[in-house]
């Protein structure tokens, strides 16, 4: 079984649908390469495969998340500190 909730591109795509197309391998997608996967793909029809719209980072938990990053980037940037992860065109 094959669960990819990461980047669709760390799997090869033909690959994968040669191994579910023999039956030795399943595969739960929430992400796929290309993405999105256009109608017709052979994807949408390889037996053993369950492909979701690619929400499996939405949870309770990650709401939560969210909200304490938000607020300590709010609170250091009301102190007047520097905030962190910038992202800049310079390296």
């Amino acid at each position: 079984m094959l669960v990819n909730a990461a980047r669709g591109g760390i799997a090869d795509t033909d690959a994968l649908i040669a191994e579910l197309k023999t039956g030795r391998l399943r595969a739960a997608l929430d992400v796929t390469a290309p993405e999105p996967l256009p109608e017709g793909h052979p994807l949408w029809s390889a037996p053993g495969v369950l492909i979701t719209p690619h929400i499996a980072g939405s949870t309770p938990a990650s709401g939560r998340r969210v909200l304490r990053l938000i607020r300590a980037r709010l609170l250091r940037h009301l102190a007047g500190e520097p905030l962190v992860n910038v992202i800049t065109d310079t390296y």
